[in-house]
């Protein structure tokens, strides 16, 4: 999809990468057992689901993944789910997973939440510079044929350099004064029903509707039956009839910041790297008595 090399921008540095941000499998299967290739698997469920992520990974992965446990590389002093750690945090734990300097890194999941997209925006805001998502994920891997391992791998440490480009994240106050000043445009990507109000939000004491004045693109629309995603036209048309003008500045939104991230690589897919996630999401905009709240297409 994306041409190679393609160019991103951290801390106001332009890097060129030499990998293109979406791999597929057959480019894994090939490139499998180099050096500086490590693969993350990032699944994640909620609670509805019934599933187990770690437990998953731990019966099959693709051989030589190490599991990203996004809801415990978190920031855990908040009562908001899936908060960004702090810098040091982050890198501690990526050190930990023998993920380092230097390292081409691959994410893929088995979610329906697509949570690979959040591992890939967080390594691209904490520094690190060669980052893909596997197109398909392990459903795909898995639907090939392909061979897998199971248990805990055994990984050496590595130096994770790590800083924080907080260009690529809003909070509250930002997104309540963009009320007033409507710099940047806002996309949400929860379904039409919760962005509408007329179906109830999963998580208890959130009101139903969305931020006055955002757009709505429902991030499961971004994909192929397969799970891959859909063709760069394709997605270009779904941000046009969403009302989004990537031309212009534009910040993410969802229900915890998970799928958000889907619309933000769908962005970058499409030469936009530099699209913003509120972190908050509607965890915290939903659950406040005094934030303005739309319901209604």
């Amino acid at each position: 999809m994306a041409s190679c090399p393609y160019y991103v921008t951290l801390n106001n540095e332009v890097w060129e990468c030499t990998m293109n941000p979406l791999v597929t499998t057959e480019w894994l299967a090939a490139e499998l057992g180099k050096s500086d290739i490590r693969v993350i698997d990032a699944t994640m469920f909620l609670a509805a689901h019934g599933r187990n992520a770690r437990t998953e990974f731990e019966a099959a992965h693709i051989p030589g993944a190490v599991f990203f446990d996004i809801d415990e590389v978190s920031e855990l002093g908040t009562d908001l789910p899936h908060m960004l750690p702090p810098p040091e945090k982050f890198a501690s734990r990526m050190q930990a997973l023998g993920l380092g300097d230097g390292s081409r890194i691959i994410v893929y999941d088995n979610s329906p939440l697509r949570s690979a997209a959040r591992v890939w925006w967080m390594l691209t805001l904490f520094g690190a510079h060669e980052v893909a998502i596997l197109d398909g994920g392990f459903a795909k891997w898995q639907a090939e044929g392909r061979g897998v391992e199971s248990g805990k791998p055994i990984v050496r440490h590595r130096h994770f350099t790590v800083w924080a480009d907080k260009s690529l994240v809003r909070d509250i106050k930002q997104m309540t004064d963009n009320l007033r000043s409507k710099t940047e445009q806002v996309i949400d990507a929860r379904s039409a029903g919760r962005f509408a109000g007329t179906e109830p939000e999963p998580r208890a004491g959130l009101r139903s509707g969305h931020i006055p004045g955002s757009k709505n693109l429902p991030y499961d629309q971004l994909f192929n039956e397969d799970g891959t995603y859909k063709s760069r036209d394709e997605i270009q048309a779904a941000f046009d009839a969403a009302g989004i003008d990537l031309a212009k500045p534009l910040v993410a939104t969802c229900g915890s910041g998970i799928t958000a991230a889907v619309l933000v690589f769908a962005a970058a897919l499409l030469g936009h790297p530099k699209v913003a996630i509120y972190d908050g999401a509607w965890s915290e905009w939903g659950a406040s008595a005094t934030n303005p709240v739309v319901t209604g297409a």
